[in-house]
């Protein structure tokens, strides 16, 4: 969506160059004092005359009680006083999940006054999500077949349902893709190479049994290394 608005802002007229400069907290924070306040102006300087994205924003003010050597209020100041310097020269974006977000914009004054428009994203239905991983497959040049298609439309629809404040959504249903392409490369496997390339573009029931309708055995729980042995 950034990147969209981004271009928007540029067919507009409203930015000069109409370029997005992604960055995150590891990108303005440094370990010693000093370096942060240069590092943060570096990437607003890459930015000029586009757009200064900042995913995760809220990591830049949740500091541990106590911890020291934390630089992130030098990263906001920073940014706020460039922000105010270069207004109309460059965009900045932040993004993150709602209410970590909103204790950002609380924990300096100044962001609620710099950052005036808000726009919330509701989670996509399992109808979008189940559209999502099609795509996602299509781009690999794949498909499902029928009946795979029918139970990853159950899956999601569990996924949905139980999902909490940090439902990923189309990184989720990459997640899922990810692994579905997994169990099919071990089917493949034990295939003999002749028949692989018929079975090569397509994702079957077998692929994507193995996520259950249950939380334990989601495709979210926590995996251990190495492999699971199965029961007899």
């Amino acid at each position: 969506m950034a990147r969209i608005l981004t271009k928007i802002y540029k067919a507009l007229g409203v930015l000069e160059r109409g370029h997005m400069v992604e960055t995150d907290r590891q990108g303005l924070v440094a370990g010693y004092v000093g370096q942060t306040a240069t590092k943060t102006a570096e990437k607003v300087d890459e930015a000029m005359g586009g757009v200064l994205f900042i995913d995760e924003a809220y990591a830049l003010t949740m500091q541990a009680t106590g911890a020291r050597g934390d630089f992130g209020d030098e990263a906001i100041q920073t940014l706020l006083k460039r922000m105010e310097d270069n207004r109309g020269q460059f965009f900045v974006f932040v993004a993150g999940y709602p209410d970590n977000m909103e204790q950002f914009l609380k924990a300096n004054p100044g962001l609620n006054s710099r950052f005036d428009k808000i726009l919330k994203f509701e989670d996509y239905e399992p109808s979008d999500l189940l559209e999502i991983f099609k795509f996602m497959l299509s781009e690999k040049e794949m498909q499902l077949s029928e009946d795979a298609e029918q139970y990853m439309g159950k899956y999601l629809d569990f996924l949905y349902e139980y999902r909490d404040k940090y439902f990923g959504n189309a990184r989720s249903v990459r997640q899922v893709v990810t692994e579905a392409i997994k169990n099919q490369n071990l089917r493949l496997a034990e295939l003999p190479t002749a028949q692989r390339e018929a079975h090569l573009h397509l994702l079957t029931l077998e692929d994507v049994q193995s996520f259950k309708l249950s939380h334990d055995d989601s495709v979210f729980a926590k995996r251990g290394i190495g492999f699971r042995k199965g029961k007899n």
